[in-house]
C-alpha cells in the first residue's frame, strides 16, 4: 500500500519546521513508520545545494535561484520521498513545491506558466495528499526570524527579504488554499506551540483515521 505524503508550508518564521517534529515524534509513538525531510536539503546533493545557495553571499539571479530548487526537488522526489512512498510510509516534508509557486513565482514574479512547467518537471507529477500552511502575520514572523540565536536555524539569504516579497509570498499561499480546499489546510499560526500542536494533531488524526 502507498504511504501518505504531507507537506508543511509557511513563509519564514511561522513555525512550521517545529510543528514537523512535534507531529513526526506523535505519529511514530503511536507506531507509524514516519520519514522527516526538507527542501531544499533533503538529500546529499540537496544539503550542498542549500549550504551553497541559501548561505552564500553573493547576489543570486532569480532563474538560478528557480533552477537550483527544482534540480533539489528532483533529487528530493526519485531519491527519497517516492521509495518512501511505495514502501508505505508517511512523509512528512518542509517545503515542497508550493513553496516554489509562492516564493519564485509570487515572490520573484515569474509567470505562472513557466512556473508550473517547472514543478511539474521537478516533481514528476508528484503532490502531496495534504498540505498544511502555517499562517502568521508578517510582522510577527519577521520578529521570530530576527530572533533566531542558535546554530539549528542560523539565518541564510532568504531571512533578508522586505515585508513586502513575504506579503506576495503569503497571499500566494492563500490563493492555493483557496483553489484546493481539499488538500489545503491554513492553521492560525500565531500562538503558542502547544495551541497550534493541538490544531495539527486534530487535522492529522481525521486525515490518517
Amino acid at each position: 500500500m502507498r504511504g501518505r505524503f504531507i507537506t508543511f508550508e509557511g513563509i519564514d518564521g511561522s513555525g512550521k519546521s517545529t510543528q514537523l517534529r512535534l507531529l513526526a515524534g506523535d505519529l511514530r509513538v503511536r507506531g507509524f513508520d514516519v520519514l522527516t525531510t526538507l527542501q531544499p536539503g533533503g538529500t546529499p546533493l540537496g544539503r550542498r545545494l542549500r549550504e551553497a545557495f541559501l548561505e552564500t553571499e553573493e547576489n543570486v539571479h532569480p532563474m538560478a535561484e528557480l533552477l537550483l530548487f527544482a534540480a533539489d526537488r528532483a533529487q528530493h522526489v526519485n531519491f527519497l520521498i517516492k521509495p518512501a512512498l511505495a514502501e508505505g510510509r508517511i512523509v512528512i516534508s518542509d517545503r515542497f513545491a508550493d513553496a516554489t509557486a509562492a516564493y519564485q513565482g509570487a515572490g520573484r514574479g515569474f509567470d505562472e506558466k513557466i512556473i508550473n512547467q517547472v514543478i511539474k518537471l521537478a516533481t514528476d507529477g508528484l503532490k502531496p495528499d495534504l498540505t498544511l500552511f502555517f499562517d502568521i502575520p508578517i510582522e510577527k514572523a519577521i520578529l521570530r526570524t530576527n530572533s533566531r540565536t542558535n546554530d539549528e536555524t542560523v539565518k541564510n539569504r532568504m531571512d533578508k527579504e522586505t515585508t513586502e516579497f513575504y506579503d506576495r509570498v503569503r497571499n500566494a499561499y492563500l490563493k492555493i488554499a483557496q483553489k484546493e480546499p481539499k488538500r489545503f489546510r491554513v492553521i492560525e499560526a500565531g500562538g503558542s506551540i502547544e495551541q497550534v500542536h493541538a490544531k495539527v494533531s486534530e487535522i492529522i488524526n481525521k486525515f490518517i483515521k
